[in-house]
């Protein structure tokens, strides 16, 4: 099968980093290494790239493309959409290269009735539903979307109740002292993403779905005054549980155990692996294509 991913083209004059270093280890400049890295930013993740050992490595690794996989690279040039608001959500997707990605907000209620589902089917319908209003929306648009990525979080108690956004300083207060004094709660989080099908089989479009857990265990020795103050700084209001993980909210936090990003609200690996079930669905079961 033919690979997906562009080789990497000739470098300018056909010399590479390399070549100039072994030359003239001096004549290698910021301008040299801007010049012929443009090549290496087409490198297959199957090729290893052309830049210089030593001293000089780091500079020159560093201007690399983020993130080379298939599933990524299909969506080079086309439309990716995020339905969620969420700016964590959006960093996080450009730290693996979806920089240019069109933030389209759910209109899902988000209203479903708790006491009829677990935590896990709860987050998960959620997710969907927030995927497939959106996908729903945009897929007649006149800029079709290659891709619909979805999520919702949810913090849990160790009793399995779900905790939601705080409703007033005391309610929030009181929230964050109850997680330091309980047993370590889970947050929970499910992707849900959807891609059209080229040939347009039924059902028109391919979906797959991720869910993933993370325990966070609270530092007991907290105090209220700490709490309070950060209460006041007012930046974990608008989360579930209360706080935010990748701000101030680090500071009440011991420890946790699984994937970071899913506490900040999606995570990465296990969305790259939904995206790239969803862009290449014929070829699941091709190790040669599928790299996660």
């Amino acid at each position: 099968m033919p690979s997906r991913l562009c080789r990497i083209p000739p470098l300018e004059n056909n010399i590479s980093i390399a070549d100039t270093v072994l030359a003239s280890p001096a004549a290698v400049t910021n301008q040299t290494l801007s010049r012929n890295t443009k090549a290496v930013l087409h490198l297959s993740h199957r090729d290893e790239p052309e830049v210089p050992p030593g001293t000089l490595y780091a500079q020159a690794a560093k201007r690399l493309r983020p993130l080379d996989l298939p599933c990524l690279n299909a969506l080079r040039g086309r439309r990716v959409i995020l339905a969620s608001a969420s700016p964590r959500r959006r960093q996080l997707l450009a730290q693996v290269g979806l920089t240019n990605v069109d933030v389209v907000p759910s209109d899902f209620a988000e209203d479903l009735d708790k006491s009829k589902y677990t935590a896990i089917e709860y987050v998960l319908e959620t997710a969907q539903e927030k995927c497939r209003s959106v996908y729903k929306e945009e897929i007649d648009s006149d800029d079709e979307p290659a891709l619909v990525i979805a999520a919702d979080t949810i913090i849990c108690s160790y009793l399995g109740g779900i905790i939601e956004k705080p409703l007033s300083f005391r309610d929030h207060v009181d929230m964050l002292k109850s997680l330091r004094d309980s047993e370590p709660h889970k947050v929970i989080t499910a992707v849900s993403v959807m891609a059209p099908l080229a040939d347009g089989a039924a059902p028109g479009y391919a979906s797959d779905t991720h869910v993933e857990e993370t325990i966070v265990k609270f530092d007991k020795t907290v105090t209220d005054e700490l709490i309070e103050s950060y209460v006041r700084t007012g930046e974990g209001a608008d989360k579930a549980g209360g706080y935010g993980i990748q701000g101030l909210g680090t500071i009440l936090v011991e420890s946790i155990t699984g994937s970071y990003d899913n506490v900040v609200g999606l995570p990465l690996r296990g969305t790259l692996k939904a995206i790239e079930a969803v862009m290449f669905p014929e070829e699941a079961g091709d190790e040669h294509d599928i790299v996660l």
